[in-house]
């Protein structure tokens, strides 16, 4: 089961690069990050497809997306100098404390 999580972690890491090099594409009208962009979601596709797998679908997508909200909305922060905020925040601590629930106490996920 480890290895499915592996493969869930590198599919949100690949999400989180290709989300990012969109923003930087400037509406693909940039050729490198259009490129990574492209490359990244294949990539992040593939591995999310390898851990469905072993993961249940909607298990997999709230831990894909919880994950990628938070990592995106701190790439936000630092990166494009983006502000959230109290709202925002409040947000995404309900959202991540979604996944944590569903991870320790969901009879869905496979411990």
């Amino acid at each position: 089961m480890l290895k499915t999580y592996i493969f869930l972690f590198i599919a949100i890491v690949f999400e989180i690069i290709a989300t990012s090099s969109l923003k930087a594409s400037d509406q693909f009208s940039k050729l490198w990050p259009s490129i990574l962009t492209i490359l990244s979601y294949a990539t992040a596709f593939y591995f999310l497809s390898l851990s469905l797998h072993k993961l249940n679908l909607g298990i997999a997508y709230a831990i894909w997306s919880g994950i990628g909200i938070v990592m995106i909305s701190l790439v936000g922060l630092f990166l494009f100098k983006q502000k959230l905020d109290l709202p925002a925040i409040i947000g995404i601590i309900l959202i991540v404390s979604g996944v944590v629930v569903i991870n320790v106490f969901s009879k869905s996920v496979s411990h």
